[in-house]
């Protein structure tokens, strides 16, 4: 027994050794996981995927949130939106995005658009953000598009070029644009071309009157006199301008220029978003009128402590059907 004792803990002493000997070699290294190991690389590039997603997405909202997002980043992100625009698939909200931001290196970029041999029709972006540089050079090239506009295929060019100099309100440019008016056979051109120069002169009128001057004391104000022509009161067409009223005490007529009724126009301001530095803003709008309404993204430049308007791009639109008047009731008996 006691052999068989002895040998057990023979036995137990041998294995015991054993473990110990296992445990004091030194570990071999263990390489650390790779990245592929966690969680598999996504093969090709996801960004422009991602951004797709999101302005393929059914929620409107998502395609304002982004530009809001992108536009209150700044000029930081200028870089990556010049890759953007390589992409098909996100080539125009970036260039999109570049034009609301602004500034000479996001110009720069936009104007190589005009010789993009894609048909995406991006052109129209580097035309409505070139309204925000009043020099000759800038102001030729958008008279000479407009000028062009029978032979464009894309009516949102031109249509980009004559609001890009509506929003300078200079009455200075009316000879010119009248040139062209009157040479253009694009009937729709003709129209927006003649509304347009009807606003400039309008709008100039305001901002050299008393309340113009105040024009800029904040952005919300700046964009209210951007449409002010239509905000202003019209006279009824179908009343007389003038009425004839008579003194009852001396029987002697006075005439008398009957009170203009204002439109039923509302000008609606439904969010505002800030550069960085807080002297850019890009305003998302209402337009309403008893006919339609108009969505617009409007952006506004800060200089010497006032607001302006210095481009504006106009968004979905709806018409409204039109008003079915209320049968009178007959006479109670």
């Amino acid at each position: 027994m006691w052999r068989v004792i002895g040998w057990c803990a023979s036995c137990y002493f041998i294995l015991a050794v054993g473990v110990l000997a296992q445990q004091s070699k030194p570990a071999e290294p263990v390489a650390p996981p790779t990245r592929q190991d966690v969680d598999e690389v996504v093969p090709g590039d996801w960004a422009p995927e991602l951004l797709d997603a999101i302005l393929s997405s059914p929620n409107q909202g998502a395609h304002e949130a982004l530009m809001d997002a992108t536009f209150a980043a700044g000029p930081s992100i200028v870089p990556q939106l010049e890759a953007a625009l390589k992409d098909d698939r996100t080539a125009e909200f970036a260039a999109q995005s570049l034009a609301y931001i602004g500034g000479n290196r996001a110009l720069d970029i936009l104007a190589k658009l005009v010789a993009d041999p894609r048909d995406l029709d991006l052109r129209r972006f580097f035309y409505g953000a070139l309204g925000e540089f009043r020099t000759a050079q800038a102001t030729q090239v958008l008279l000479d598009v407009i000028a062009r506009s029978d032979a464009e295929p894309d009516r949102t060019v031109t249509e980009a070029a004559i609001i890009a100099l509506t929003v300078r309100s200079d009455e200075s440019l009316l000879p010119a644009l009248k040139q062209a008016h009157s040479k253009l056979k694009d009937v729709v051109i003709r129209d927006d071309l003649g509304n347009a120069m009807e606003v400039i002169e309008s709008r100039a009128k305001i901002l050299a009157s008393l309340e113009g001057k105040n024009a800029g004391d904040s952005a919300e104000q700046a964009v209210r006199t951007y449409f002010s022509p239509a905000l202003e009161p019209q006279p009824n067409p179908s009343e007389p301008a003038q009425l004839a009223v008579k003194d009852p005490k001396t029987d002697k007529a006075t005439v008398k220029t009957r009170a203009q009724t204002r439109p039923l126009i509302t000008v609606e301001v439904q969010k505002m978003t800030f550069s960085p530095d807080k002297t850019r803003a890009l305003a998302h709008v209402v337009f309403e009128d008893p006919s339609a309404l108009a969505n617009y993204d409007m952006v506004l430049q800060k200089e010497f402590g006032a607001w302006k308007i210095v481009s504006v791009w106009l968004g979905a639109e709806k018409e409204k059907a039109p008003a079915i008047p209320t049968p009178k009731s007959p006479p109670v008996k």
